[in-house]
């Protein structure tokens, strides 16, 4: 399609130059044809360069994708072969709370609360890095049945450079969370919404810097320490997942293979398998090949034992140019790792795809992580309100019972 138009408009450039001395005449006639023609030279110009600008970054993979006719539901999730304004109470100063809102949803069940939206910055404690972020707290968050309660939670991440405010006004991540609780497909779970870029200007790709921006810690430990400090969430890695986009969906796939004792699930939307290096990253490595190959996904499929996480990617046959790169890394994982994938015939880069993929690619992601285990309420006595207080420091200290894990989402066995 980028050869079509490119030829048009060297085609119009030729047309022109053959054209214009026939054109010289005086006339009202000829003027208005040389405008004419200079307006065709520039129109085709601007097509020619947008064409080739998607055809290289994938904003867009067809007609109708810009057009916004794709409105057909995305395909089934396929399973791999490959085995299946102040800081935050209890904060600690981590988590700063910048503003607050309700979250408002117009289905399945309009008029119930959808939960709370939190707009933060989150500082890390080892790494010393702080980012904006949004955490969004559902319903049972400030259900007094709730009360003792901590929540799996989902990190969101966008692509570079992206904004985190991105996820909240064109993924609409916050109410489609609240609209899948309150349909029942999936439990009570907490939001932290990220960009990857927590070192301005520059794409750190997620990774700990030698002698720079220690990325990788801040997403694995600093960012679980601060919520879990501010927030009742769990603090396991069955407790956390990550789904991210482009950039995002790289260092969600990246963060939860290197660190499966924080994570056990991730969501890649339109990802990449290893670090991208430009003017833009810099020396990521420092020189070091082994670092640089231990950031490659399918290096490390390859030549490292698999972590036991799941993980689900996407792509489009038409308009990604992920889509072969997507495949291979598919049929490279192997057990324990599980691998589920999220194709569709065609659907660019961009938000108006992983529009179409969030709806299955969230519960998927939210049904993968189980619940907090919760603390068992005292049994109730019958011997009267001081024999329980006395006896009630050695019943909290019995095992807790083990946490709820939602029911798996249902996947379409792999063609």
């Amino acid at each position: 399609m980028q050869v079509l138009f490119v030829v048009l408009a060297l085609g119009g450039l030729v047309a022109t130059v053959w054209l214009w001395p026939r054109l010289s005449g005086p006339s009202w006639r000829s003027i208005a044809a040389r405008v004419g023609v200079l307006v065709a030279d520039q129109t085709l110009l601007l097509l020619a360069v947008a064409v080739v600008i998607n055809a290289y970054f994938g904003f867009f993979g067809s007609w109708g994708d810009l057009l916004g006719t794709n409105a057909a539901d995305a395909p089934a999730i396929t399973a791999g072969t490959a085995g299946m304004a102040g800081t935050a109470a209890g904060g600690a100063g981590l988590v700063r709370v910048l503003g607050s809102r309700p979250v408002e949803v117009t289905r399945p069940k309009a008029g119930l609360p959808a939960g709370r939206l939190e707009q933060v910055t989150i500082t890390g404690a080892r790494t010393g890095l702080s980012s904006p972020a949004y955490v969004y707290l559902p319903p049972q968050y400030f259900d007094k049945k709730y009360a003792g309660r901590r929540f799996p939670v989902i990190l969101g991440l966008t692509g570079y450079p992206g904004d985190a405010e991105n996820l909240v006004t064109r993924l609409d991540l916050p109410t489609l969370t609240a609209t899948s609780i309150l349909a029942h497909e999936i439990g009570p779970t907490v939001l932290v919404l990220m960009r990857p870029t927590v070192a301005p200007p520059r794409d750190t790709e997620c990774v700990d810097v030698p002698g720079g921006p220690q990325v990788e810690t801040y997403f694995t430990s600093d960012v679980p320490h601060a919520m879990a400090a501010a927030f009742r969430v769990g603090t396991e890695a069955a407790n956390w997942g990550i789904l991210g986009g482009s950039t995002g969906g790289y260092c969600a796939l990246k963060l939860t293979m290197r660190h499966p004792e924080a994570f056990s699930a991730a969501v890649s939307l339109s990802g990449y398998f290893h670090a991208l290096m430009d003017m833009t990253t810099g020396d990521l490595f420092g020189g070091n090949r082994r670092l640089q190959d231990e950031n490659d996904l399918m290096w490390r499929l390859a030549n490292l034992p698999a972590p036991p996480v799941s993980v689900l990617v996407t792509s489009s046959r038409q308009g990604e140019s992920n889509y072969q790169a997507t495949e291979q890394f598919l049929a490279a994982v192997k057990p324990p790792m599980r691998a589920s994938s999220l194709i569709l015939p065609s659907g660019g880069h961009n938000f108006a795809t992983w529009n179409r993929e969030l709806p299955q690619a969230l519960p998927w992601l939210a049904q993968q992580l189980h619940a907090p285990a919760q603390p068992p309420s005292p049994p109730a006595s019958t011997e009267g309100p001081r024999r329980l207080a006395r006896e009630a420091p050695l019943r909290l200290a019995r095992r807790p019972r083990p946490g709820h894990h939602a029911p798996r989402h249902k996947v379409a066995k792999k063609r």
